[in-house]
């Protein structure tokens, strides 16, 4: 099989391209030279935002294309339309974001999606960019030679946003942790590794549609997935449960301030830990324990120092010490008295 990797040397697109070597694959990844790509590929350079920047596509033809584009849907409309002719399936890297907000809990991949998009866009908010995209890529291939991946809530090795490696390296530094509850907060999401082999999948069933692509809802916990952390990294860490009440009273950013946590009953919880993924499971979608996710991100992140890396397009993750040190005093030391465990 001869895949082309639009991106190929970061997280989602990295995965991909080492999924794809590891099945024997013949891969050619195109990038701008910034970051090495795997090893066993094919590089060739660009920038697709420039002009004449996809010169280097002006020969070759592949079994498939895996683009994980998140600017501009015009770089992708560019890029489709030079291909559509000499590559068999395109395979955009989406989000499960392209449906109007707020959609419901159990949303499938028939939600509405945001309007005001446009394959002929520039860059814009990142709903519109990402469903933009998804109509070039329809307009190039149609329905039955274009996947769209709509991706939830992604972690794993190589992550670039920075929400698992900021829980690991904060409970690698031991002493009470903010933990957000309730404990048995049920989590959604993929591994990145499950995503790409997903993918890979795909083009090989010639697949075609949306599909939304993370966990089934509730694969883990939230407790679960803290309480491998602090089995992981081995620090003297005392997880202190919280209530969301006192979390959101205290100024609190879900999702952001703390990573991956979204309180329960919230339009937030249901858009990202909610969404109906049957059409993927029944199309191969197999998805790794929790605690095998955490074990090889916390394995990659001391691999490069302890410092992952952060996509400039996206604002740094966490609670800062002196804020979450303030929470953990006004709650007592109990945490609001939401039952919990400590390692």
């Amino acid at each position: 099989m001869r895949l082309l990797v639009l991106g190929g040397t970061e997280f989602v697109g990295r995965a991909v391209v080492e999924a794809a070597v590891g099945r024997g694959w013949e891969v050619t990844v195109f990038h701008r030279g910034r970051h090495a790509p795997p090893p066993g590929v094919r590089a060739l350079h660009g920038d697709r935002t420039s002009p004449d920047g996809l010169s280097a596509l002006a020969e070759g033809a592949w079994d498939a294309v895996v683009d994980t584009w998140s600017g501009a849907p015009s770089a992708v409309r560019d890029a489709a339309r030079l291909l559509r002719d000499r590559v068999g399936r395109y395979v955009y890297v989406s989000s499960c974001s392209v449906y109007t907000w707020a959609p419901p809990a159990g949303y499938d991949e028939q939600a509405p999606t945001v309007g005001g998009a446009s394959a002929d866009a520039g860059p814009g908010d990142y709903a519109r960019d990402k469903r933009g995209a998804e109509l070039a890529v329809l307009d190039a291939f149609g329905a039955d030679r274009a996947v769209l991946v709509r991706a939830g809530l992604i972690l794993g090795p190589y992550e670039n946003i920075g929400r698992l490696p900021w829980w690991l390296n904060r409970v690698a530094r031991g002493g009470p942790v903010l933990a957000p509850g309730p404990h048995g907060l049920p989590l959604q999401y993929v591994d990145v590794r499950d995503l790409a082999d997903w993918t890979l999948g795909a083009v090989e069933q010639r697949l075609g549609g949306p599909y939304n692509l993370v966990s089934p809802p509730g694969h883990t916990t939230m407790g679960a997935l803290l309480e491998a952390c602090v089995r992981t990294t081995g620090g003297p860490a005392e997880l202190r449960w919280t209530d969301p009440e006192t979390l959101l009273a205290a100024g609190v950013e879900p999702w952001s301030q703390l990573p991956v946590w979204t309180p329960p009953g919230s339009e937030l919880h249901d858009a990202v830990q909610s969404a109906d993924v049957s059409r993927a499971l029944a199309t191969g979608l197999r998805c790794r324990p929790a605690e095998d996710t955490v074990a090889d991100t916390w394995a990659w992140l001391r691999g490069i120092g302890g410092t992952a890396p952060q996509r400039p397009d996206r604002p740094p993750v966490g609670l800062d010490p002196e804020t979450e040190a303030k929470i953990l005093a006004a709650a007592g030391g109990h945490g609001g008295g939401v039952p919990g465990t400590t390692p």
